[in-house]
This record gives structure tokens, sequence and C-alpha cells, in this order.
């Protein structure tokens, strides 16, 4: 019975290898019935995106209302969650808690101030992940840049990430509740 068994097993691995490089599901497996209505390779291919700009990067000419850098603070004392969006055109938006969220926008100096501190390349090697202990009631920054998440704590900012501390709205990251 162990031979039919495995032998069942390497012809559903077989199939499920075939499915896969023709872009297709396999209906193997115990108590999995076949695709009804045709062969696995039956099923539609998931679409191609196009090939104009990765997602979320910017065209040369980016839009008014596309995000430059996202930044989220967790923690602190008071155990906050708070989100400052910048867009390229130099417009914000800052929520704290529940209250109202703030607005405003850069002067074009500070704009560029900021697009050139997450264009350094010193900030492209700033570790993703905190590498030291955390620090008890610290804050913890999400920084998302170009799909780029980085993650930093209290007392774990390297100076190409303070450089785009500091040219956020406000000051710096919203750390407030």
């Amino acid at each position: 019975m162990a031979r039919g068994v495995r032998g069942t097993w390497s012809w559903c691995g077989a199939l499920l290898l075939a499915g896969a490089l023709a872009g297709g599901v396999s209906g193997c497996g115990p108590g999995v019935p076949p695709a009804p209505g045709g062969s696995p390779s039956s099923v539609g291919a998931p679409a191609v995106p196009s090939a104009t700009t990765e997602p979320g990067t910017p065209a040369a000419d980016p839009q008014p209302g596309e995000v430059l850098v996202e930044v989220v603070v967790n923690g602190g004392f008071a155990g906050v969650r708070n989100r400052l969006v910048v867009h390229y055109d130099g417009s914000w938006t800052s929520r704290s808690g529940t209250k109202p969220p703030r607005t405003g926008r850069q002067t074009p100096a500070e704009a560029a101030e900021l697009r050139a501190a997450l264009e350094d390349p010193a900030y492209a090697l700033v570790p993703e992940r905190p590498t030291g202990s955390p620090i008890a009631d610290g804050f913890q920054y999400y920084v998302t840049y170009r799909h780029r998440l980085v993650v930093a704590g209290d007392g774990e900012r390297p100076p190409a990430l303070q450089r785009v501390f500091a040219a956020l709205p406000e000051g710096g990251p919203p750390t407030s509740p």
C-alpha cells in the first residue's frame, strides 16, 4: 500500500509542477476534485503588470497627490500610533490618535531637502530593522519610501535617518499623543 500512495503522490506532484509551469492549477490531493469544465491549463493566467513604472515609484513628473514618504510612530509612554504622509508636492497630513488630522505644505526648499535626504545614497544603507536593544517606553519609527521600509527605535538613528527626520514637516516624526 505504501508503494501505491507514494506513486499517487509522485503523480500528483508531477501534475502540480506541470500545472504550475503552464500557469494553471491542479486538482490533486485528498478531497480536492479536479477543476470543473476543463484541464488545469484552462484556468486564466494572472494579469501581467504594465511595464511603464513600478507601482508606487514616481514617474518622471510625479503627480501632486503621489506619496513621497510615510512615517508611522508607535510606542512611547502614552502608547501612541501616529502617521505622517508627505506628498511629492510638499503637502502633508499628520494623524495622531483620534484627533482630527493636521495638514500643511512644505515650502519648495523644504520639500527639496526632504527629497534629497531620502535620495541620499547613505539613506539606502540604513538598516531595515533595528539592530540594538529596544528602549523601554521608546518609540518605533516605520519609514516607507519607494517600497522600502526602514524600522528604527529611539537611540538608533544613523545620521542619514536623522537627516530624513530633520527634514520632515513640523520638525520630525509625530510623537505627541
